[in-house]
């Protein structure tokens, strides 16, 4: 049985949740979903400048798991940029 999900701390909520290329209807691209800890992780180590240790602090989580939720977060951005699709921050957590 896997262990019970633990809540991370969230400590700011995008105010897009939608990012899509330009002049390309949203109807016609696929979506990649991203969660708000994957947000939270990007924004923490890629724009706050955090180290890991901290920003895994800061969520209330392990260096090891930070590192697991953002290298997640880097592949579907990384995926989405290179197959022209749509990234949608999922916020119904």
């Amino acid at each position: 049985m896997p262990r019970p999900f633990l809540k991370r701390r969230i400590n700011s909520n995008p105010n897009v949740v939608f990012y899509k290329p330009r002049g390309i209807p949203l109807r016609e691209l696929k979506t990649v979903e991203i969660t708000l800890e994957e947000w939270e992780s990007l924004r923490l180590k890629d724009v706050e400048n955090m180290n890991q240790i901290d920003a895994a602090r800061s969520m209330n989580t392990s260096q090891s798991t930070f590192q697991r939720i953002l290298t997640r977060a880097h592949k579907k951005i990384s995926f989405a940029l290179v197959h022209c699709m749509a990234i949608q921050i999922t916020v119904d957590e």
